[in-house]
């Protein structure tokens, strides 16, 4: 399939042809995607609209190799995980792809990324190998050109001392980092930033107490001196995210499209506004699988925006006894 058209998408029956497109792809190439839409009794030949689309149960990247392309993985992304517990894998077997999705994303919602100086706060993803965010934000670092940008572990000082360099010179910063760590350099240090884009991504991975996202934008807000806070939304097994600029509201990219399922029925779907499993469609994930019901619970708004508002527990999921293959 020709997957740089995916990037030319500009409007709902357009992202219709090409996900209807991309499903009989990995339908007829993803054995671990075709037996579950078997094993659903899915009729490809009828599927003609979005809700019909069989969303592949995310677990499986725990266990299974989903994959639609015969090419050899470039690089196998892996998510986080407690010890001893089981992480996802996505063997990603074109990184252009990759690269394409998030920059083009990056640029979509916030301009070009030559005009910031990229800050990273991300100890947590430092720490260890294998993470999508670590090298999509190493990359934007890379291309930002800007000779300050970079990683910061845990030098909180030399990040403060940075940051008040750069306000000096009215620099457009963007500081990107995981929640915990934001939080921690807050308590040290109380700032009023202009011209700055604070952008968080989520999760106290284990080394704090979680907080509602109220709450840790309030204290972000506070700590950093900014009117809102940002949000990026994405995951092991995506190639694409999606961006919030204040309130956790969403917004997703041109190829990307999220849908709200019935927690109580997995292949039924919510009306706008009311709450379920965030369902997936990813459409750079072309050579992997582009449909995938995820963990998460949230709405959609009626501008196609959408909300996360907490997760499953294992109790909580329906259906996925039906799901093994």
């Amino acid at each position: 399939m020709e997957q740089n058209s995916i990037f030319t998408i500009r409007n709902r029956e357009d992202f219709l042809a090409h996900a209807l497109r991309i499903f009989s792809f990995q339908y007829h190439n993803n054995v671990i995607y075709r037996s579950f839409c078997n094993h659903l009794g899915v009729d490809t030949g009828t599927v003609t609209k979005l809700e019909q689309i069989p969303f592949l149960p995310i677990e499986f990247f725990k266990s299974k190799k989903v994959v639609s392309s015969t090419g050899h993985e470039e690089i196998i992304f892996t998510s986080s995980g407690t010890t001893g517990s089981q992480t996802s894998k996505h063997f990603v077997t074109d990184l252009q792809v990759y690269e394409h999705s998030y920059l083009k994303a990056f640029t979509h919602f916030y301009g070009a990324i030559e005009d910031y100086c990229v800050l990273a706060l991300l100890p947590s993803y430092l720490e260890r190998t294998g993470s999508s965010l670590i090298y999509m934000v190493e990359d934007l670092i890379t291309k930002s050109q800007h000779p300050k940008s970079g990683f910061f572990l845990n030098e909180y000082d030399r990040l403060h001392q940075l940051i008040l360099e750069l306000q000096r010179t009215n620099t457009k910063l963007l500081i990107i980092g995981v929640s915990f760590a934001l939080l921690e350099f807050t308590e040290k240090y109380q700032l009023s930033l202009q011209n700055t884009i604070i952008m968080e991504t989520g999760g106290m991975k284990g080394r704090r107490k979680e907080l509602v996202r109220q709450e840790l934008h309030h204290l972000l807000k506070g700590g950093f001196g900014v009117s809102e806070i940002h949000s990026e939304y994405g995951m092991t097994e995506l190639l694409s995210q999606a961006y919030s600029k204040g309130e956790g509201i969403f917004h997703c990219p041109p190829w990307m499209q999220v849908l709200i399922r019935d927690t109580e029925d997995p292949l039924s779907y919510q009306k706008i506004g009311k709450n379920g499993g965030i369902n997936i469609i990813d459409l750079a994930n072309i050579n992997s699988c582009s449909f995938i019901a995820t963990q998460d619970l949230g709405k959609v708004n009626n501008d196609g925006s959408f909300e996360v508002i907490g997760r499953f527990d294992n109790s909580d999921i329906r259906g996925c006894n039906l799901m093994v293959l």
